[in-house]
């Protein structure tokens, strides 16, 4: 894939929303003759619906003054009061929310707005550092005193004008901390769930943000990921999650894992959106200008590129290969073949891949993060009040009955614990190899067969929510770029009965630019959203 800079992207999607109209799920459904629910997003005297409007579209509102940052903000919090006791997937709202808006409306009048996320309203998994606000990983034990410093990617939404409008619930400590987790389950929030269906499970560890963004409970969110925190999410809540390159968006402040596979990423209800936010994050967008990034083009710039990112057409001559995954069952293999020829009657060039080197990916994966969680979360929790190290944090979860509610295991922790240190020769042997294989197995792939990108299912149907059982979640599609810090993204692909299953497109370091423009016109192209209808349950013998 051709690389292409975060900045001509960026200005380029927005040139085109504004000027072509930006991807619109239900307008495209229409045309297509697929029937979809009404519309649920619609805010009665907001004049938007907020399942579908993008952001430039709100900023175009904003400009022209017909639509206010406090009349958005507050049409999510009362959408928020209204809709989450069905999910559970936001643990406070921020009191300073409204206030935040009114001072994005004084620099709108005044025509000092300082880029595209000026006055939009974003939640954030309760992971990242807020000074004002608890940040838990969903355990009590760092429910005390809030963090005394912002994560840096806080620091970068606040000084882009963006509105904090609260935080996520989360699989507890992200999902590493017992051998059978319940995925978007925490002491502290209790259990979120799917908005589609409402039995079954949102998957981890950006469970909240995943099925807020589908709830329509904030415009955008900001999830974390290890090894498919955010785009399994993305893919079973039916939206779309990028897994920045590593090192693309500032780590710190965020409880982690491991330094070597974490990183935080923007998530949303379309490409564009997702884009945008990147492009704050990860400090690619200037102040001042509707979202005209740091050295950017303006319409219709190099390449066409803002024509690109509206018409199927872009996707002519791209080829991508689809690595099936038949273990996800055959429903969403048939999904797959599905995905493969629409985009093959759009131009693109689909071939069947396997990339190599798996099984030892999974063989070594877990074990080196057990060395780096014991290294990385003793740096953090030193920063905060409560356990000082993982010593004390297993001591904790032992005589707190909270932390036995749902599952009591802890087993990640002891492991982790006893693991060597990451001094070890043993484990940087490990590691070396992991970073080796991980990422040849994406490179082979893509120059063997001269590949844009690499396409598999992001996720199966999701599985019933059960404590006693815990997650049914063998999803190897995640791991290759996770591990090589290449980065991802999942865009909805359809769905299997009720339930939402993604696309994961894949490509090499540092070209998450050229992989969202990809993702737009698979978007485009797909036009898999709808809206949940938070059924209490629904009959599907592909997953439990």
């Amino acid at each position: 894939m051709r690389k292409r800079s975060a900045a001509t992207l960026i200005a380029a999607l927005v040139a085109a929303s504004l000027g072509a109209g930006a991807p619109n799920p239900r307008a495209e459904a229409a045309e297509a003759g697929v029937d979809l629910p009404p519309p649920t997003g619609v805010s009665v005297g907001l004049g938007v619906d907020l399942d579908t409007v993008t952001i430039p579209e709100l900023q175009a509102r904003m400009a022209d003054g017909s639509l206010t940052s406090t009349a958005l903000t507050t049409a999510y919090l009362r959408r928020i009061k209204a809709i989450d006791p069905k999910i559970h997937a936001v643990l406070r709202t921020d009191p300073t929310a409204l206030r935040q808006a009114a001072a994005s409306d004084v620099r709108h009048r005044n025509g000092d707005t300082r880029g595209p996320l000026d006055g939009i309203p974003v939640l954030l998994k309760d992971n990242v550092n807020t000074r004002d606000m608890p940040t838990t990983a969903g355990s009590p034990a760092l429910a005390g005193s809030p963090p005394d410093v912002d994560a840096a990617l806080v620091t970068r939404l606040r000084n882009a004008g963006a509105v904090i409008l609260g935080k996520t619930n989360l699989s507890e400590w992200a999902n590493f901390r017992a051998a059978k987790p319940t995925s978007g389950w925490s002491a502290v929030g209790g259990q979120t769930n799917n908005p589609y269906v409402l039995d079954r499970n949102p998957c981890g560890s950006s469970a909240g943000s995943g099925a807020a963004l589908a709830a329509s409970l904030a415009q955008v969110a900001i999830g974390t990921e290890t090894d498919g925190s955010i785009v399994c999410p993305a893919g079973m809540n039916g939206v779309v999650g990028h897994k920045p390159s590593l090192g693309l968006v500032s780590q710190a402040g965020v409880v982690p894992i491991s330094a070597e596979q974490d990183t935080a990423g923007p998530m949303a209800r379309n490409v564009i959106d997702t884009a945008l936010t990147l492009s704050v994050i990860s400090g690619t967008s200037r102040p001042g200008g509707l979202g005209r990034p740091r050295g950017s083009v303006g319409p219709g710039g190099p390449g066409g590129l803002a024509d690109e990112m509206t018409h199927s057409s872009s996707l002519r001559g791209k080829r991508i290969g689809l690595w099936r995954l038949p273990s996800l069952g055959p429903q969403v293999d048939a999904l797959m073949t599905r995905t493969a020829e629409r985009l093959r009657t759009a131009g693109a060039e689909v071939v069947e891949v396997t990339p190599p080197y798996q099984q030892r990916l999974a063989e070594l994966e877990f074990p080196a993060l057990l060395s780096e969680f014991h290294r990385d979360i003793d740096a953090y929790l030193a920063t905060r009040g409560g356990p000082r190290n993982l010593a004390e944090l297993i001591e904790f979860n032992r005589t707190h009955p909270a932390e036995q509610t749902c599952f009591a295991g802890q087993e990640l922790f002891e492991q982790a614990l006893a693991a060597p240190p990451t001094t070890d020769p043993g484990y940087r042997a490990m590691r070396a190899e992991l970073k080796d294989l991980s990422r040849r197995s994406i490179d082979e792939t893509m120059a063997a067969h001269r590949l844009d990108a690499i396409a598999a299912p992001t996720n199966p149907p999701a599985w019933t929510t059960d404590c006693a059982r815990g997650d049914n979640d063998v999803i190897p599609s995640s791991t290759p770029a996770a591990v090589s810090g290449y980065p991802t993204l999942s865009v909805p692909a359809g769905f299997v009965d009720e339930l939402p299953v993604g696309v994961l497109l894949m490509a090499g370091d540092h070209q998450d630019a050229g992989l969202l423009s990809l993702g737009a016109a698979v978007e485009h192209r797909l036009h898999a959203w709808r809206a949940p209808r938070y059924l209490p349950t629904v009959g599907l013998d592909a997953s439990r």
